[in-house]
């Protein structure tokens, strides 16, 4: 891996903590590019948290993993301790505190998507075995390469000596997505809208919960009285957005996917406010909603600040709410059944329902 480029600031600094390892793997992309300088000025971890960032990249990707660590070093961050580069994950992920996996390789034309499931399955059984082997024992992981949901399945299966509560998928850009719509509906700004859920799958069956959401504190459809507008405007906004900022800027979204990393991560490291809630993509072992054990579902949760989290049990639920989470919930059974040989539960059987995934960082 190198040497560890150790930055010239020497003297700890006595209130500070204790340093954390951070490890980004697809850290020449772009959007660890917005990530990386969000991480090292303290923005996420807070001001008095020195950090060692550890970027995992590729063969064909070493020259520019090579400029990001120069850029880094030039930026001078006072809490960026660390920067160490590399290529195999045995090395990068050593005593990793958090891993943020956003490496993926996306979808190629004409590829169907259980080629894609498979190719990216194998990457994230990879790194789900490195992370076993060699990282912190607690480890927190969060999987942004898409399919997030299902590689962060692979991931954690392949992983069995962490705890599967620690592995997240990346559904907080879709959350972000429905409050700004709520917002902009409403005529209020985006502070003033709560509790909003993404749940299931990051694909376009993701379900953007309005009927628990908030604005000033009441129930979204008594702000928005336009049912129509909330289940087929809104909802097909929150779904297809990426798909629709790819044919703008003609590539997917990097900058807002960073923030809502940082956005993610925050809401695990700093306590959730009182009475609101975050989702993320968990496993479903013991949660209170009645959703099939045993596959990675985005849903509400609260935390104390810990890095931990627990599922919110004050949610309430109507026939429309049940139907679309059951097609999202259908849909990642079948995603799983797809990798099964690489989770070590048999012979993958494919047959995946529509196409409805998202499009992969290019």
């Amino acid at each position: 891996m190198g040497p560890p480029v150790l930055l010239l600031v020497e003297e700890e600094t006595k209130s500070w903590k204790k340093m954390i390892n951070v490890a980004v793997s697809g850290a020449a992309g772009m959007i660890s590019n917005h990530l990386l300088f969000k991480l090292a000025s303290g923005e996420v971890f807070g001001p008095d948290q020195p950090i060692a960032l550890k970027l995992l990249g590729s063969e064909r990707s070493f020259e520019a993993l090579e400029g990001v660590a120069m850029e880094l070093e030039d930026s001078l961050y006072p809490l960026l301790r660390e920067v160490s580069i590399g290529i195999d994950p045995y090395e990068v992920f050593e005593d990793a505190d958090w891993a943020l996996l956003i490496g993926a390789k996306p979808r190629g034309p004409g590829m169907e998507r259980a080629d894609l499931l498979d190719i990216n399955g194998q990457i994230f059984a990879e790194q789900g075995k490195a992370l076993n082997a060699v990282a912190s024992p607690n480890v927190k992981v969060m999987v942004v390469g898409n399919p997030c949901n299902t590689n962060a399945l692979i991931c954690l299966k392949n992983a069995p000596n962490i705890p599967a509560k620690n592995f997240h998928a990346l559904t907080r850009l879709d959350e972000n997505r429905a409050k700004c719509q709520l917002a902009l509906k409403a005529g209020v700004f985006y502070d003033k809208v709560s509790n909003v859920t993404i749940w299931g799958n990051h694909s376009t069956t993701q379900v953007p919960d309005f009927l628990n959401a908030k604005i000033h504190g009441i129930p979204v459809p008594e702000v928005i009285r336009d049912r129509k507008w909330l289940e087929e405007d809104f909802t097909q906004m929150v779904q297809t957005r990426g798909g629709a900022l790819i044919k703008k800027w003609g590539r997917s979204s990097a900058a807002s996917t960073a923030v809502s990393v940082v956005d993610a991560i925050r809401s695990l490291v700093t306590p959730t406010p009182e009475g609101d809630w975050f989702s993320t993509g968990v496993y479903t072992s013991g949660n209170p909603y009645g959703i099939a054990e045993g596959i990675v579902f985005s849903m509400p949760c609260r935390s104390n600040g810990d890095g931990d989290y627990e599922f919110v049990k004050d949610v309430i639920f109507d026939d429309y709410l049940r139907k679309k989470i059951k097609k999202s919930e259908d849909e990642l059974l079948a995603e799983k059944k797809c990798v099964a040989h690489l989770t070590g539960e048999g012979i993958a059987v494919c047959d995946l329902p529509e196409d409805t995934m998202l499009p992969g960082e290019v």
